[in-house]
């Protein structure tokens, strides 16, 4: 016995060395390859199967002679390697299967949505309801996802920060809406939505909602041409095309779409002043049209200096011109009156410009071959607004006498931004299976806005200095993170933290006002999962967000649209803190279940004000006090048929609203609930004709003093494979029971007004892509510099 373990004691070290200790497959441009297929054999007989993790695969038992390796992966020729073991690693390169890809194309699509630990992903290219309209619309499709009349979105509840390719969309409200529906959604692959995103994100906004653009696969030239009609009340189009070129170590890149928008706008408006002295009653009848038409493009390249270094540069571009004329009628009844008092007729006439560029350097060097590389990025945009206004307001008695005060006034202004920011990130891989990630952020942003008042008598415009105002704003921020991921035992385990420095100045020139702020806050986050066996999953989760002030909500103009109403920011704003908890269990990778507490503190939104003594009503912003809500979600996946999956979404929750306002306080609780479900059909495989339906539900609830009331959407569609799989001809219908109409209402103390407004949001859009060259695919993943401050310009 002692003989044999000497015997063993000296062997092992040789025992242990004859094995393939580690291998890399890539493609040709230097990618990794994840899930390809490495099967090992030795004459006739199969010894072992692997299956590659982002390209990386070992053989750990004992191994020595002549073997094969073969490798299997979809898009790629099948290869074969002839080989002598033991060897301490092998590099490994395969070569694209056009062929393959055609095929994939007409008989493989993906699941239109997918739900992972992280994140949720939501495949555009294969859903007919999302595809051939706008980003904003296809926005609205996705699971979990609601886009509101002023330009919002939100996720879960969540307000989010957008990304495009992993790089924030700088702007915000309807700045944010008009930028999105200029860019077509026959030019996007997929939508990412991270309810509590890692701590390589920055720390800004409750979720993050990342599109991911498509970007032509293959060598040589490839390009995919699409076009969008929509009609509703009035008609709209959306032309696009997405392109590269790729040889040998060159790739070229672009995208290019323009939109030409008309849409119907009704509101109606309701505020009941009700003072001791006076009960008056005000009436509000608006109609509009939203109008415009924009230009977004993008042209890139990256350089392979060889497999290990990559340098890319990359620049967006987004040109706008919008117009929304309205005639409002408004009917005053004082006092219970049987007739009208009086009524005003305002004309009210927006016009604006937007232009926003975006200049990106990216230089990535990978340090090895087990996935160790440093990232950076350096980014400057520069954006510009430019807006004017003209309201005229005409006014008759109840016995039809013109009233004797007219008004008529003009409001130019313009808006600069600034933003120069710089990153490094570092990425590690030890233990076969861990990750550690850290990086280092700042970025700079400077503000400038200009806005001026004119009466507009027939004698010419007159300034008004007291109602005119300079308004500048500046931040910087400082961050610095670090994370790591990986599994041991049953456990996978994902945590990081994340700090940021900030330190804010906002200047009012006329108001002589100058807010200043600086602090440092710490943000946490933490994913946990037990694998109990291969088909059940627990998880946990837990994360700390910021919500910083869009720029304008900052803003101190007061910008009339009639002689008593009127919006302006409130540059004293704080920035909200947002705590996120969250339990859950996975079956079998689809079915998931999980129970979530959700606390925001010093949130902030836009309120309304009426003065019952002056009739003046207005929207401005602060800080509440507290938000906060626990629920569950649920998401179960079925397939009834092999034609026939549907994707089934549920969301329960109780949601409190609490604060301080108006000399009182408020304290409101909710139940609520949103439910989604999606329904795709493959109707004749061989031919390519597919179906679509979705439909979602939100139950009434609250924000702060308003009542929401019910939402609800239904849309269908078909498709249409042609040309052997390179076209596709779609047809959808939009919110067909124009169920997504919003209605708020305020019953507050001595508040009490509300709206009601429809945004042509039934539709039908016939639409065509075809593809020339390789198989779209998604692009090439790179987190700039420029994060969530592009999400809070306007």
């Amino acid at each position: 016995m002692k003989k044999l373990t000497i015997l063993l004691f000296f062997c092992f070290p040789l025992l242990a060395s004859a094995q393939l200790r580690k291998g890399l497959v890539k493609d040709k441009n230097g990618e990794p390859i994840d899930r390809v297929t490495i099967i090992l054999h030795q004459a006739d007989s199969t010894l072992a199967t692997r299956i590659a993790k982002n390209g990386l695969f070992s053989f750990q038992q004992p191994l020595k002679g002549s073997y094969v390796l073969i490798l299997k992966a979809v898009g790629y020729q099948d290869m074969s390697k002839a080989l002598n073991l033991p060897m301490d690693s092998i590099n490994l390169v395969m070569n694209n299967d056009d062929k393959t890809l055609d095929q994939v194309t007409v008989s493989a699509s993906k699941t239109v949505i997918i739900r992972k630990i992280d994140r949720v992903i939501f495949n555009v290219e294969n859903s007919i309801v999302a595809s051939g309209t706008t980003v904003w619309d296809a926005l609205g499709k996705a699971p979990g996802v609601q886009t509101r009349f002023d330009g919002g979105i939100t996720a879960n509840n969540k307000g989010v920060v957008i990304y495009m390719d992993d790089k924030p969309i700088r702007l915000s409200g309807e700045d944010l809406a008009a930028y999105l529906r200029s860019l077509p959604s026959d030019n996007i692959a997929k939508i990412e939505i991270m309810a509590n995103p890692t701590a390589r994100y920055d720390a800004q906004g409750g979720a993050v909602i990342n599109i991911i653009s498509k970007k032509p696969k293959g060598d040589g030239f490839n390009l995919v041409l699409s076009g969008g009609y929509t009609q509703s009340n009035y008609s709209s189009y959306n032309p696009s095309m997405v392109f590269n070129y790729r040889k040998d170590k060159l790739n070229v890149y672009g995208s290019y779409g323009y939109s030409r928008r008309k849409k119907d706008h009704t509101e109606r408006e309701y505020v009941i002043f009700d003072s001791p002295e006076n009960y008056s009653d005000w009436r509000n009848d608006k109609l509009g049209i939203r109008k415009g038409h924009s230009n977004s493009y993008k042209i890139g390249a990256d350089y392979n200096f060889n497999s290990k270094q990559v340098i890319g540069i990359l620049v967006n571009g987004y040109n706008s011109v919008n117009s929304r004329p309205n005639n409002t009628l408004t009917t005053i009844v004082n006092n219970h009156s049987p007739v009208p008092d009086s009524i005003l007729h305002t004309q009210n006439v927006s016009n604006g410009k937007a232009r926003q560029y975006s200049f990106n350097i990216n230089y990535k060097i990978k340090l090895d071959t087990n996935g160790r590389n440093i990232n950076v990025d350096m980014d400057y945009v520069p954006y510009q607004n430019k807006n004017s206004q003209q309201v005229d307001t005409y006014g008759i008695n109840g016995n039809g006498s013109p009233l004797p005060d007219q008004y008529h006034i003009f409001t130019p202004s313009d808006q600069h931004i600034n933003i120069y920011s710089g990153k490094i990130d570092y990425t590690d891989k030890f233990w076969k299976n861990w990750t550690f990630e850290s990086g280092l952020k700042y970025s700079s942003i400077r503000t400038r806005n200009s806005f001026d008042f004119y009466n507009n008598p027939a004698t010419g415009p007159e300034l008004v200095s007291s109602r005119s105002d300079r308004f500048e704003y500046a931040e910087n921020i400082s961050a610095i993170y670090a994370s790591i991921s990986g599994d041991a035992g049953k456990w996978s385990i994902k945590g990081g933290l994340r700090g940021e420095y900030t330190r804010i100045i906002g200047k009012s020139m006329v108001l002589n006002t100058n807010n200043q702020n600086h602090y440092f806050k710490l943000f946490p986050t933490l994913f946990l999962v037990y694998k109990m066996n291969k088909d059940n999953e627990l998880n946990f989760t837990y994360n700390s967000r910021i919500s910083r002030p869009e720029y304008w909500r900052l803003n101190p103009f007061k910008s009339y649209t009639s002689p008593y109403t009127y919006l302006e920011g409130n540059p004293a704003l704080q920035p909200a803190f947002i705590y996120n908890g969250e339990v859950g269990y996975t079956y079998k990778q689809q079915y998931n279940i999980s129970f979530y507490l959700r606390r925001m503190v010093d949130y902030f939104s836009n309120i309304t004000v009426q003065d019952n003594t002056t009739k003046l009503f207005y929207d401005t912003q602060r800080n509440l006090d507290l938000s906060q809500e626990m629920g569950f979600s649920a998401s179960f996946p079925i397939k009834p048929a092999s034609w026939w999956e549907i994707n089934n979404y549920a969301q329960g929750t109780y949601r409190q609203e609490k604060s301080w306002y108006l000399q009182t306080s408020y304290d409101y609780h909710v139940w609520g609930i949103y439910l989604s479900s999606s329904h795709a059909f493959t109707l004749n495989k061989t031919q390519g004709l597919k179906a679509e339906i979705s439909a979602w539900y939100s139950s009434p609830t609250i924000q702060g003093i308003y009542k929401l009331a019910r939402l609800y959407d239904v849309s269908a569609g078909m498709s249409k494979g042609l040309f052997k799989g390179k076209g596709t001809l779609r047809l959808a219908v939009s919110d067909i029971f124009y169920g997504n109409a919003y209605r708020i209402d305020v019953d507050y103390e001595n508040q009490l007004n509300g709206f009601y407004e429809q945004n042509d949001t039934r539709s039908a859009t016939l639409s065509f892509s075809y593809r020339i060259g390789g198989n779209p695919a998604a692009a090439r993943k790179r987190t700039s510099a420029s994060e969530e401050e592009k999400k809070r310009t306007q």
